[in-house]
């Protein structure tokens, strides 16, 4: 007796080629002040910012932290949570991803 090989016949959906869209990142002076902070007084917290941005630089709309595009600022401007009280705020434009801040809630500087 043969083996029945039907899904041999099948034919199989060409594999999805995933677009990866590049983009430059750029850090602002105060999130670069931030991360220095963050290494001089914790270092989980900066291990933690630069795993979120690492994800943010891969998908700037999903992931830790949830994100959350910031309604009174321009349009393109996001956030994500890096601790209970401290934002992680950049900006996304179709050529760069522009980190703004990695400590406070949004601007309380």
């Amino acid at each position: 007796m043969s083996e029945n090989t039907e899904s041999e016949d099948i034919p199989q959906p060409e594999p999805i080629q995933e677009e990866i869209l590049r983009r430059d990142l750029v850090f602002d002076v105060r999130f670069l002040e931030d991360l220095t902070f963050w290494v001089e007084t914790n270092r989980k917290t900066a291990l933690r910012l630069l795993s979120i941005v690492e994800e943010i630089r891969r998908n700037p709309f999903e992931g830790t932290g949830k994100p959350e595009r910031l309604k009174y600022q321009n349009a393109n401007v996001w956030s994500r949570r890096l601790t209970q009280t401290d934002r992680i705020v950049y900006l996304v434009s179709e050529n760069r991803i522009e980190f703004l801040q990695a400590r406070y809630h949004y601007n309380d500087r």
